[in-house]
């Protein structure tokens, strides 16, 4: 474990060195940081104690776990959960917390990629604490997003967005407002995220108390339990030893049937496919009249994918697309997809969009289409039978309209969402999904040294993802905008944030701390020698960097 052998270099910062050095920031390194931790006193560690609330662990596959993951807890300082979707892991795993004492001598903090994510997580684990959420006296659950600040003196479990930890890290070096640490979603490989996990790594042996937990879809699970394990020497430069443990959890899904439908006619095999249930008896097939495909083995994502036999595997038909031969825009083809799964029955729709611009166009097209029977997102009342509620979910909305989506309903929903729905958060209720297979992907120009936030077609990985969001209740049906041929063309996973993006904001952040150089650094994966380069450059540009001392 980290905590069991002293080669890593500990956490506590050192001051940046001048000409002779490596760069500096025009600020200047501080040599040491105030720890802005108090402790609590007794009567203040006992009151803490006594506001544990009752734990109830509801009907999902990590509660079945919770004896395991609890042992590992208790027996290692990091621990990896690897959970498929719908296993429950996002909000059970601070109550196992909970329940082994965490939370008292210091909070269980819990990150999320995004701030729809963290307020609705901690929605729902105060609410099955029986408590709300807030800074009110007694309640053990808060979060922190940008502009809003909801931890009080008792809480136990506070949600925050991993860009708040980073800020953090800035005051409170060593993290000793935390006893406990939950990396959600870590599998997202953000360059926050990737920082974090560096980070941590580094100062574990300077907290033995401090426990770390690691959540993740299927995909980096082995990657993180290695950068977590023991070494025989720096994390990242010695050798792995002994891995992290790691504790795998199903995910309870239903068989999903994928269709295929391209925006233009598109010569590939038409097969059939479905997504395996938890139990992997049964798989959901359907019509799929020219348009229904498998994922390729070793394509992780919502759960696991059967490859089933074909009649004609030489069937050179052409899959069935919207336009029947002719090139129709996306807006056109949700229409088309959304009338096709309402005559499949009930259960609301799941569209995938890349961004805020396309859901409205998308909103739009769709009140155009279904004329009288588009409703508008709270306008339900009145609403004549068979109606379809429009509903966007994207992170610009105040609170109230993004907690709308998980509010009852009597209508059938058509949620636009962006890929926020695809793992950080579960939208009740969804029995169908709609991809178009794209979304903005951050990336950084070597050429003109710009950062560009592209449209781009998803991985497999997340394409299952987002299939896997209508398999959480009953079986389901994935409608794909674009040919099988094009899926198994995409690459496996996406690529992490750290190898496509600017190293800028990672370089001032290290050198605040005076974390030494980049290549030393413990990264999950590091990053290119030019891309380090690049960063610096574009520091020492604007001043940010002082430019003495080589690079």
């Amino acid at each position: 474990m980290p905590g069991e052998h002293d080669n890593r270099t500990p956490a506590r910062p050192k001051p940046a060195r001048g000409a002779k050095g490596r760069r500096r920031a025009r600020s200047g390194a501080r040599p040491e940081h105030a720890h802005v931790h108090r402790p609590f006193t007794p009567q203040q560690l006992a009151e803490r104690a006594a506001a544990i609330p009752v734990v109830v662990f509801p009907d999902l596959p990590v509660s079945a776990r919770r004896d395991e993951i609890a042992e590992a807890i208790r027996d290692h300082q990091v621990v990896i959960v690897s959970g498929e979707t719908g296993s429950g892991k996002t909000t059970q795993l601070p109550k196992i917390c909970l329940q082994l004492g965490r939370g008292v001598t210091g909070m269980i903090g819990h990150t999320q990629p995004r701030r729809l994510a963290a307020r609705s997580v901690a929605d729902r684990i105060a609410a099955e604490l029986g408590q709300t959420v807030g800074r009110a006296p007694g309640q053990v659950v808060g979060y922190q997003v940008r502009f809003t600040d909801e931890v009080g003196p008792t809480t136990l479990v506070k949600l925050m967005t991993d860009g708040i930890l980073l800020a953090e890290i800035q005051s409170d070096p060593m993290l000793e407002r935390y006893d406990t640490l939950i990396i959600d979603e870590a599998h997202e490989r953000s360059l926050n995220i990737d920082f974090i996990l560096g980070y941590l790594a580094r100062l574990l042996p300077a907290r033995p108390d401090l426990k770390v937990i690691i959540t993740s879809a299927t995909i980096d699970s082995a990657r993180f339990a290695e950068h977590f394990g023991r070494w025989d020497g720096p994390v990242g430069r010695g050798r792995p030893v002994e891995p992290a443990p790691v504790i795998e959890v199903s995910g309870r899904t239903f068989p999903v049937e994928i269709r295929y439908r391209p925006l233009a006619a598109d010569l590939a095999p038409s097969h059939s496919s479905a997504l395996a249930g938890v139990d992997g008896a049964g798989a959901g097939t359907g019509p799929g009249s020219g348009g229904s495909g498998a994922a390729p083995d070793g394509a992780d994502g919502a759960g696991a994918f059967e490859q089933l036999v074909l009649e004609d595997p030489d069937d050179d038909l052409p899959a069935l697309g919207y336009g029947l031969g002719e090139d129709i825009d996306v807006e056109t083809a949700i229409c088309h997809a959304v009338d096709e799964l309402s005559a499949e029955g009930d259960g609301d729709i799941l569209v995938f969009l890349p961004g805020e611009r396309d859901i409205r166009d998308t909103e739009s097209a769709l009140l155009d289409h279904l004329g009288a029977r588009g409703v508008r997102a709270g306008e339900d009342r009145g609403a004549l039978p068979g109606s379809i509620e429009i509903l966007p979910l994207y992170a610009r909305l105040t609170a109230a309209e993004q907690h709308r989506v998980f509010e009852p309903h009597r209508l059938r929903r058509v949620v636009l969402a962006t890929n926020v729905a695809e793992t950080s958060l579960t939208v009740p209720g969804i029995r169908y999904v709609v991809d178009p297979g794209l979304a903005r992907i951050s990336r950084y120009s070597n050429r003109t040294k710009v950062q560009r936030l592209p449209i781009e077609p998803v991985s497999q990985a997340s394409a299952n993802q987002r299939a896997g969001r209508c398999g959480r209740v009953a079986d389901g049906i994935a409608i794909r905008l674009y040919s099988q041929r094009d899926y198994e063309a995409r690459p496996r996973f996406t690529e992490p944030e750290i190898l496509r993006t600017s190293l800028a904001s990672v370089i001032l952040q290290m050198a605040s701390l005076g974390l030494g150089p980049v290549e030393d650094f413990p990264f999950v994966d590091a990053p290119e020698r030019r891309a380090v380069r690049d960063g610096v450059n574009l520091l020492v540009e604007i001043g940010a960097l002082a430019p003495d001392g080589p690079s």
